[in-house]
C-alpha cells in the first residue's frame, strides 16, 4: 500500500475514534463520573505520547533547539486559538455537563465548537503523517494514544452538545467531518515533510505535542476532574502507563 494511503487511512481511522465515542454519548446517557474517568484515562495516555512518542523522538532525531522553539510554538498557537474560541462560545466544548452553550444563548457557539474540535484533533493526525515519514511505518503507541484518546474526546463534548440542545444533524455532521479532516491532515503531514530536513520534521512534531499538552491542560483534564473522586488521578497514571507499555513492546 502506498505510504500517502497509510497516511490518510490511519489518520481518518484514528479521527473515527471521536465519531465513535460521539455515537455511544448520543445513544446511552454516560454517568458524568464514567465520563471524567474515562477522560483522565485519555488524557494519561495522550501525556505518555507526546512525552515518548513525540517530544523525545523530535530531540533524538533533530536536536533540543527545534524541540524546544517548535513545542513553545505549538503551545502559543493552540492557546491564542483557544481564547479566541472561547470567546466565541467554545470555552467548554470539551465538557458534557451544562456548561456548553446553546445557540440561542450564544449564536455562533455551534461553529466556534467545530472548529474548536478540529483544532483539537489536527496536530494528533499531523504527527501521524510525520512519523510515516521519520520511520516508514506507523508507530502503534501513537496511533493507539490517538484513537483511545479521542473516544473520551467525542464522548464528552457530545454528551454537553446534546444537553445544550443541539441535534444529531449538527453533532454527527461535526465529528465525521473531522474525522475525514484528520485523515487529510495525516496525509498532508506526510507529504508536506516526506524530503525535509530532520530538524523540520523534529521542529513540526514538537509544534504538534506543544498544542496536544495545551490542549490537554485546558480542556480534557477539567472535563477528567468535573467529578472528583479518588481514583481520578490513578487512572490518569494508569493511562500513561498503558501508553508507555505499548510504546515499549511496539518499539
Amino acid at each position: 500500500m502506498p505510504m500517502w494511503l497509510q497516511a490518510l487511512g490511519w489518520g481518518t481511522l484514528a479521527g473515527g475514534a471521536l465519531v465513535l465515542g460521539s455515537a455511544i454519548a448520543w445513544l446511552w446517557k454516560v454517568p458524568s463520573r464514567l465520563v471524567a474517568t474515562i477522560m483522565a484515562f485519555g488524557a494519561g495516555v495522550l501525556i505518555s505520547a507526546l512525552a515518548f512518542e513525540l517530544v523525545q523522538e523530535a530531540v533524538d532525531s533533530g536536536g533540543l533547539l527545534p524541540t524546544v522553539i517548535g513545542f513553545l510554538t505549538g503551545a502559543v498557537i493552540f492557546v491564542g486559538s483557544n481564547i479566541l474560541l472561547a470567546r466565541a462560545g467554545a470555552k467548554h466544548r470539551k465538557r458534557s455537563g451544562q456548561k456548553q452553550p446553546s445557540e440561542k444563548d450564544a449564536p455562533g457557539s455551534g461553529t466556534a465548537i467545530a472548529i474548536g474540535a478540529l483544532i483539537d484533533g489536527i496536530p494528533e493526525s499531523v504527527v501521524l503523517g510525520v512519523g510515516l515519514v521519520a520511520s516508514g511505518t506507523i508507530s502503534p503507541a501513537m496511533l493507539a494514544a490517538v484513537f483511545i484518546s479521542n473516544v473520551p474526546e467525542g464522548l464528552s463534548s457530545t454528551a454537553g452538545m446534546k444537553k445544550a440542545g443541539r441535534g444529531p444533524a449538527y453533532v454527527f455532521g461535526v465529528w465525521t467531518a473531522i474525522a475525514v479532516l484528520c485523515g487529510l491532515a495525516s496525509l498532508l503531514g506526510y507529504a508536506a515533510l516526506e524530503n525535509a530536513p530532520a530538524a523540520l520534521i523534529a521542529f513540526i512534531t514538537a509544534i504538534a505535542a506543544g498544542g496536544i499538552l495545551a490542549m490537554l491542560a485546558d480542556t480534557m483534564i477539567p472535563e477528567a476532574f468535573e467529578e472528583h473522586h479518588n481514583l481520578t488521578g490513578f487512572t490518569t497514571a494508569v493511562g500513561f502507563l498503558t501508553a508507555f507499555t505499548i510504546h515499549r513492546v511496539g518499539g
